[in-house]
């Protein structure tokens, strides 16, 4: 009696093929599940004992991709003991096919996400910039999307190689139409990537100077000095030469001062170690050098080097203007005059 009930055919196969479809398909998933228990879910707490954060990324992304294919390889293995039809196991593969080629976008985008986010992690960036980061990522997705779809169609035996020729055709016709705008953007990525400058940095270009305001898809927004709003284009910025004064560790100062042709010998001595001992006395700086330099048209001639140890430009103006009164001070107590333009004419009598 059990036999006749296990050989009765349902849909060309057997009770006893359904029995052994829903034995191995129940083993699998057992066997599956004990897999995630007993390796992916201890892999992932001993991954989060360890600071390092790469662990954690590789066991979860092998788990979101691995996982699904395994638990969709034991449905797949037990649909072996049925025969389905030529449709339905043609359909199965295609699912598989799909499930695959979906699992294999998923993985190549938050892998490439991942590595650019540490990248930029690594480097210290600012909210603004991860922010901007973060805008460029759902383009990539895009992109990505639409190589892995137009290579599951070209799988599955779609002919995609007229739509892509037109497409082709329509992007090069829409790329030298917008050309500038794409140089704009391409350039923009370089300033992102590459990082010459940010939001915040102090820059000059040409006879332009100012703090950078807003760095956009197209064009970067300046703050002059004398408070207008500079636009230029990403391309022109790419293109110049600038200087960016934010990143600048220290600033190397070189000024001179003139004392009068009447100073004795023994006093332009002095001057030497007077200025040498104002600098050294004066905190976040580092002197250089101090030496008598030339003799001008109306004054005995020093030049003075030193650094101020900040890119503050308010700062370093505070260091030289006591620099400056130091100077003066210590001149008076010894009755050093400073030379000012003057011309002294001599006439000879003549009979």
């Amino acid at each position: 009696m059990y036999k006749d009930v296990l050989n009765k055919t349902f849909f060309h196969n057997t009770v006893a093929n359904y029995l052994t479809f829903l034995l191995v398909l129940i083993i699998s998933i057992i066997i599956t599940t004990l897999l995630k228990i007993l390796i992916f879910d201890r892999l992932k707490k001993w991954a989060k004992k360890t600071e390092n954060k790469f662990d954690d990324f590789l066991i979860d992304i092998i788990r979101k991709t691995l996982l699904p294919l395994l638990y969709f390889g034991t449905f797949y293995l037990s649909t072996q003991t049925l025969f389905l039809g030529v449709f339905i196991t043609k359909t199965i593969r295609i699912l598989g096919f799909v499930l695959l080629t979906i699992l294999g976008i998923r993985f190549l985008i938050v892998t490439i996400e991942y590595a650019i986010k540490s990248y930029w992690i690594k480097r210290g960036a600012d909210e603004a910039t991860v922010s901007k980061v973060k805008g460029v990522l759902p383009a990539i997705n895009v992109v990505i999307w639409g190589i892995g779809i137009v290579f599951l169609l070209d799988n599955l035996g779609v002919k995609i190689s007229t739509v892509v020729a037109g497409l082709g055709i329509g992007g090069v016709a829409v790329a030298l139409a917008s050309q500038a705008i794409l140089g704009d953007l391409f350039c923009h990525f370089a300033i992102l990537f590459d990082r010459p400058f940010e939001v915040g940095d102090f820059i000059i270009i040409e006879d332009f100077m100012g703090s950078i305001e807003h760095i956009g898809i197209k064009t970067t927004r300046i703050r002059s000095l004398s408070g207008e709003q500079l636009v230029f284009s990403n391309t022109d910025l790419t293109k110049s030469r600038l200087r960016n004064y934010k990143r600048m560790e220290k600033r190397r100062v070189v000024f001179r001062i003139g004392v009068v042709y009447q100073t004795s010998l023994e006093k332009l001595k002095e001057i030497p170690p007077i200025i040498t001992n104002i600098i050294t006395g004066i905190k976040d700086t580092a002197f250089d050098r101090v030496h008598f330099f030339s003799y001008g048209d109306f004054s005995l001639i020093y030049e003075i080097v030193y650094y101020v140890l900040s890119n503050d430009y308010n700062k370093y103006m505070d260091i030289q203007q006591e620099i400056n009164f130091r100077i003066k001070e210590e001149f008076d107590k010894r009755s050093i005059e400073f030379a000012y333009p003057t011309q002294t004419l001599y006439l000879s009598k003549t009979e």
